[in-house]
């Protein structure tokens, strides 16, 4: 069941289900350039296990990119709770090199964001991602994200991109 609409996505949690559709997109090393290499199949069946872990009792907190073309992904996954505020929620995006420049991470970040914001009450989103990786620089830009520091992070430098709620901290 759908969590989100936009005119041309369905979002919605991520099951194992998923599995063949993210080996195609975390396997393929030019989609994972930015990563120090794409992921074996055992590693995205790991990954989608942690990232279902990450699922708060209240459904539709998370969501991965499910509708064709089906090799490609946009996920978002709870990164933890400010300690004085609303939860944040990190806001990211795997599309397969087939499957890019047509504005489907952007309207899927979108969607999310706005879903973090107006339904899970989050107090703000951020986005982590390498400095040399300018298309998803852009697309967190143009959802509005600005970048708030750099962190070295597994071996990397890494841009944290951050956008508050309107009055939030």
């Amino acid at each position: 069941m759908p969590v989100l609409e936009t005119p041309r996505l369905l979002l919605r949690e991520m099951t194992p289900h998923d599995a063949p559709a993210l080996r195609a997109v975390l396997g393929d090393e030019e989609t994972m350039r930015w990563y120090p290499r794409g992921f074996t199949s055992a590693e995205v069946d790991e990954w989608i296990t942690r990232q279902i872990s990450r699922y708060p009792p209240a459904p539709g907190f998370s969501a991965s990119f499910s509708n064709p073309p089906a090799s490609s992904s946009a996920t978002a996954a709870p990164s933890g709770r400010q300690s004085t505020a609303l939860p944040k929620l990190e806001i990211g995006y795997h599309v397969h090199l087939h499957h890019r420049n047509q504005g489907i991470a952007t309207e899927a970040a979108l969607a999310v964001r706005d879903y973090a914001f107006s339904t899970l009450g989050c107090g703000h989103v951020v986005s982590i991602i390498r400095p040399e990786n300018l298309p998803s620089r852009r697309v967190a830009e143009k959802n509005g994200l600005t970048v708030d520091r750099v962190v070295f992070w597994r071996g990397y430098d890494h841009c944290i991109y951050r956008l508050a709620k309107a009055g939030a901290p």
